[in-house]
């Protein structure tokens, strides 16, 4: 098995797992187990308030492995066509298909079975009728081009062993004038390479994640325009210390050097809204 299929097949495992969790009532934290301190990682704590809580059912909720809330940040509208990318257990879809409205409709996207399982019962149980989960990897987005209106996704890009096939798909996808508008794990400096061959902080969102720079040139490279990253939470030494308590790591030592290294970040572009084809809207 090559390096991208085991990075893969590691995610699809552990989120799989996680789903089986949040199904029996438990919780889940990225992929990986809670805290010593009895709750998520400092990366999943904390990221939807009591009013959207209470928007979706409770296992939606528990099943959330994101890194920030793309729902909140992103400027949806009455009408649009939303994809979240790594849905999981359905919680921005369910958010996302209440503010596009009945005119509107949100997809999710995910490869877990089990996944796609619990946010199926999550939609059931939310009664909404303009929401639709597929399965496939968001490598290859099983939708035509130029279909959506807006790409959400929670976390689930910097997990990717090809984000550049990701982020052309994403562009191919999109409408002209669509947004790209997700949440997402950036490193500022350099990091460990412990840090970077550890396959449970990768599937924990942190191994994984671009510098700042590259994912900007990623997605200019794939054709987007608009350009925009705003940190949204920085993690300090002592957020550090609990998401590398459970990974075998020198967690102390390894904390320091990577201190307000990793954060969550929105980030935005769009697809330019004239544009000639086959050389940029079918992109």
């Amino acid at each position: 098995m090559n390096a991208l299929n085991n990075v893969k097949e590691v995610v699809r495992q552990r989120y799989g797992q996680a789903a089986l969790r949040a199904k029996a009532g438990g919780s889940s934290c990225c992929g990986t187990a809670p805290s010593s301190m009895g709750g998520c990682d400092p990366i999943t704590s904390n990221l939807y308030d009591a009013g959207q809580a209470g928007q979706v059912p409770d296992a939606a909720l528990k099943a959330s492995l994101g890194c920030g809330n793309p729902t909140a940040l992103a400027e949806l509208k009455a009408g649009e066509t939303v994809l979240d990318l790594g849905s999981g257990g359905g919680i921005d879809v369910l958010l996302s298909a209440k503010r596009v409205g009945s005119t509107g409709k949100a997809y999710g996207l995910d490869m877990t079975d089990e996944m796609l399982a619990l946010a199926e019962e999550n939609r059931r149980i939310s009664g909404l009728t303009n929401v639709e989960f597929l399965k496939g990897e968001i490598e290859n987005i099983p939708l035509p081009g130029n279909s959506i209106d807006v790409i959400i996704s929670n976390c689930v890009i910097n997990l990717s062993g090809d984000k550049d096939q990701v982020l052309r798909e994403a562009f191919r996808v999109l409408r002209p004038g669509g947004r790209f508008a997700v949440s997402d794990v950036v490193v500022r400096g350099e990091v460990p390479a412990a840090v970077r061959r550890s396959m449970e902080l990768w599937v924990g969102c942190v191994a994984g994640a671009l510098s700042e720079t590259d994912y900007m040139n990623k997605l200019a490279t794939a054709g987007f325009t608009g350009i925009n990253i705003e940190v949204t939470r920085v993690y300090d030494g002592e957020d550090a210390r609990e998401f590398l308590s459970a990974t075998g790591l020198d967690a102390d030592a390894i904390a320091k050097e990577v201190d307000g290294k990793f954060v969550s970040a929105f980030i935005r572009a769009e697809k330019p809204a004239s544009c000639c084809p086959p050389t940029c809207c079918s992109r």
